[in-house]
């Protein structure tokens, strides 16, 4: 049944030019807003540029540090975050970072469920073993924000069906449903694993790990700072 969100509003708008670490370049008008149900501090970065009546291409992204930030090679955070970056800015939509650490169990506790990863738990039995959902996350906030932007309609890039229910359920029509690619590692095969068999549309079996990333300097796809 659906439960449309509480209504929020825009808060601010700046551009902010973004750069990556493989050289890839792209420039996002990133939106603040009042009235989010949590009261914390989630943003969307408006990428690219569509026509009108064109349905944005929207990725929930929920905040990792490890991932994102530090370059864990743990998850695949880090890579669907700059996967998106760029397929949404081709294609025009929101990038929504959402104020969501270790699907919702917070930093502290997911370094807790790292620890407890290294023990044999996976990464939603590790959330459990700590007194947790398996994923805790609530994407009435990624609704809000996209409602307050105009946004009824979208293509959403996700492997995740949950975040397609949640935000069917909470008023928005989601009318595709785009995978993102999967970004395997030797680091990360039991984590994606996980991921597959609690639900998300990943390949299970997994393909072959990836090779290691190329020393900074190799050719980069993308556009570089140079070109």
């Amino acid at each position: 049944m659906r439960a449309p969100a509480p209504e929020a509003a825009v808060r601010g708008r700046v551009d902010v030019p973004l750069r990556f670490p493989d050289g890839y370049e792209t420039v996002a008008e990133v939106v603040s807003f009042h009235g989010l149900v949590d009261g914390r501090e989630h943003l969307a970065l408006g990428l690219g540029g569509r026509g009108p009546g064109a349905v944005p291409l929207v990725r929930p992204h929920s905040e990792c540090l490890t991932g994102d930030v530090l370059g864990s090679l743990r998850c695949d955070c880090g890579p669907q975050l700059r996967e998106a970056a760029e397929r949404i800015t081709a294609a025009g939509g929101y990038l929504l970072y959402l104020r969501q650490e270790g699907r919702g169990i917070g930093l502290y506790d997911k370094l807790d469920a790292y620890a407890l990863q290294d023990t044999g738990l996976d990464t939603y039995e590790a959330n459990v073993a700590l007194g947790h959902a398996p994923d805790e996350r609530d994407y009435t906030v990624a609704a809000q924000m996209l409602l307050a932007l105009g946004v009824s309609r979208l293509a959403l890039l996700s492997n995740n069906p949950d975040k397609a229910d949640q935000l069917d359920r909470l008023g928005l029509t989601v009318v595709e449903q785009v995978p993102t690619r999967v970004h395997l590692s030797s680091a990360n095969s039991a984590y994606l694993s996980a991921k597959a068999r609690n639900g998300h549309h990943v390949p299970d079996p997994l393909p072959r790990p990836a090779r290691p990333p190329r020393a900074p300097g190799d050719h980069h796809a993308g556009r570089s700072a140079g070109g």
